[in-house]
């Protein structure tokens, strides 16, 4: 999942590289190793932007308590490097969660993965 490959065959990238900020979500129709159909249906994704939202909360959420009650930070200034760090990790966060959201819903399959391994599949 943290290297955005295929979760079925996990040979092959499922985005395209590199990463360009007017298409941040730019996949592959299929995975380029074993066929996998990528986005199956319109709106697949939509479960991606919870999860993204989930872990990108607790991941701002934890750092900024401990600026504000340990380092006894202000409010103003930990948010204030919060959403700097958030600007940053913003697009790993939203290919990070697809990644997953993907991995959750697809199974590794092996015997597909050794196949890929022998053959590519031209799409």
């Amino acid at each position: 999942m943290w290297r955005n490959e295929c979760p079925r065959c996990r040979k092959a990238k499922i985005y395209k590289e590199p990463l360009q900020l007017n298409k941040p979500f730019d996949m592959y129709d299929r995975c380029p190793a074993c066929g996998l159909k990528l986005e199956p249906e319109p709106g697949y994704y939509f479960g991606a932007m919870f999860i993204s939202y989930i872990l990108s909360g607790w991941l701002f959420l934890l750092p900024t308590l401990f600026l504000v009650f340990y380092l006894d930070w202000s409010v103003e200034a930990a948010m204030g490097l919060i959403i700097v760090i958030a600007i940053i990790t913003y697009l790993k966060f939203l290919r990070g969660s697809r990644s997953l959201w993907l991995h959750m819903n697809v199974p590794y399959d092996p015997e597909i993965a050794a196949k890929a391994n022998t053959e590519k599949k031209i799409d």
